[in-house]
């Protein structure tokens, strides 16, 4: 058994813990099932915009959607609309985007 120093070893579990969330291997790791008509991917939170770019890129099919995320936190999406408001107290564009998801899901 290879004996590491402390350091190195609490840098190889920071490491680990930095792989094991990293949103487009978590989200390639888990995907369903592709269902029979459209995806649509909705969200909110700080991480939700970085699991949104995660999913345009690893699923083939066809998707759209909305996700809320707090400012500072977006990420670029070619056809999963991001939308920054704030948090924890929510502005007029967090009432906007919860109108907009609402809207999207009363389709379904």
């Amino acid at each position: 058994m290879t004996v590491l120093d402390p350091k190195t070893f609490l840098i190889s579990i920071f490491d680990a813990a930095i792989a094991a969330a990293d949103p487009e291997r978590t989200i390639r790791d888990h995907l369903p099932a592709k269902p029979k008509g459209r995806t649509i991917v909705i969200g909110a939170g700080k991480g939700s915009a970085q699991m949104a770019a995660a999913f345009e890129k690893v699923w083939d099919g066809l998707i759209e959607g909305l996700v809320v995320t707090r400012y500072g936190y977006g990420a670029t999406c070619e056809r999963i609309e991001i939308i920054e408001a704030a948090h924890p107290v929510p502005d007029a564009a967090g009432l906007e985007a919860s109108r907009r998801l609402l809207a999207k899901v009363q389709r379904l």
